[in-house]
């Protein structure tokens, strides 16, 4: 189905699981020699991570990073239950807008803007951005009077996967001079803005971030600033797999915002997750195009057999990202069942010609053909965006999946909360 143009997508038959029809369009395209990569998202998970993420942050308002993941289905989705969109550019702004969705849910977290990019915000009434320099202030004031800022400070992310702050966010010792001179430029803030690292493995990060907001919002209020909006950021997993859960966040973040930011006190709640509404909605199939025994042996004991394929998407396509993740990649799923077959050592190398396209030399693989498929999950976060057309492969397309009852819900463009809460979705 191409639904409005936009992306192609397979409604479920009743009973029928997102894996279920990938395994049948990997066996027709078998069949019909098309063996080319492709990633198959599930539209339904994206709204199961919509559903926890209310019933465990329910006064925390969801922008969605574009930067994680912009295929126009995973955007088409979030638009439809009502996301707000946390956008770095003026591509990603256009992205969002052209849904229909109104300026006012996009934060324009990119606390060091291009000029024409800001012209851009200003032009659509985008009027929610962050900042963190006297440079920025200056530039909001000649350029968009109308913004109103939150003022992104830093914080200790040391326990995150990728550091932020090093970047990015106000040391807190400069925040007083920022607002004053927001003051004396007629420049508008409403808020604080952070973000703990994404990838955060601490929940104190958290705890940490909001009681420093917290002293920057009281400052601000003492200055003449109407501080209403905190934006907690990101940093919330992908899955349950990698450290901290989004339950164990939610305890303490929820029990600061009661601390700092409590309940009827007018201040609204907002965050950036990213990775958390896409990681496990998709899976990569990719296929074995070139299959070699490596002589001698590499990682292995003496006489112990190691195979060495080549699969259709590496490094410079979307597995772009993993080459910056500190642990390495989980080992693929062949498709076809290999029950009490021997595992052996396996190399596996993208299709590039460049000698860094390398994705393991010690994944435990049963011995393959040319054409197998092997399936890659929990592919969402940073693979589609951050892949590249090096050597001339275009990064694998998607296929969307959504269960038939869902897609009837989200076609009436916002799911009621009874329709969310069905145990048919």
């Amino acid at each position: 189905m191409d639904v409005e143009g936009r992306f192609q997508l397979a409604v479920l038959q009743e009973g029928q699981s997102s894996q279920d029809w990938l395994e049948r369009e990997t066996e027709e395209r078998s069949r019909v020699g098309r063996q080319d990569a492709f990633l198959v998202a599930d539209l339904g998970e994206v709204v199961l991570q919509h559903q926890r993420w209310h019933a465990a942050l329910p006064r925390v308002r969801p922008f969605y990073a574009v930067k994680c993941n912009s295929s126009p289905g995973v955007l088409w989705t979030l638009a439809q239950l009502g996301t707000g969109f946390d956008c770095a550019s003026q591509g990603e702004m256009q992205l969002v807008l052209a849904l229909g969705v109104p300026a006012h849910r996009i934060v324009f977290a990119q606390p060091c803007k291009q000029l024409s990019h800001l012209q851009f915000a200003a032009k659509h009434d985008v009027q929610l951005a962050t900042f963190d320099s006297q440079e920025e202030l200056r530039q909001a004031a000649l350029h968009h009077p109308r913004a109103q800022l939150l003022l992104r400070i830093a914080t200790d992310d040391s326990t995150s996967m990728y550091r932020l702050s090093v970047k990015s966010g106000a040391p807190l010792g400069e925040c007083g001079h920022l607002l004053e001179l927001a003051r004396e430029l007629g420049v508008e803030v409403i808020g604080v803005s952070f973000h703990v690292g994404s990838g955060c493995q601490d929940p104190q990060a958290f705890s940490l971030a909001m009681a420093d907001a917290r002293s920057i919002f009281t400052l601000g209020q003492q200055l003449g600033h109407s501080m209403t909006l905190l934006d907690i950021g990101g940093g919330f997993p992908g899955t349950d797999h990698t450290g901290v859960t989004l339950e164990e966040l939610a305890v303490v973040i929820n029990t600061a915002l009661e601390l700092h930011f409590p309940a009827g006190s007018g201040v609204e709640v907002i965050s950036e997750p990213g990775r958390y509404y896409v990681t496990s909605a998709f899976t990569l199939a990719a296929s074995v195009i070139g299959k070699k025994e490596a002589a001698p042996c590499l990682g292995g004991t003496e006489g112990e057999r190691h195979l060495v394929y080549h699969i259709n998407d590496g490094l410079f396509g979307s597995f772009n990202f993993t080459r910056l993740e500190k642990d390495k990649y989980a080992q693929p799923s062949p498709l076809s069942q290999q029950d009490g077959r021997p595992l052996y050592p396996s190399t596996v190398w993208g299709p590039t010609c460049c000698p860094y396209d390398l994705l393991s030399t010690d994944w435990l693989l049963p011995e393959l053909e040319l054409g197998d498929w092997l399936l890659f999950f929990d592919h969402g976060a940073y693979s589609i965006s951050m892949a590249s057309h090096f050597n001339g492969f275009a990064p694998p397309p998607v296929l969307y999946t959504v269960p038939r009852l869902l897609w009837k819900c989200l076609q009436k463009r916002l799911l009621a909360a009874e329709e969310l809460s069905s145990p048919e979705i």
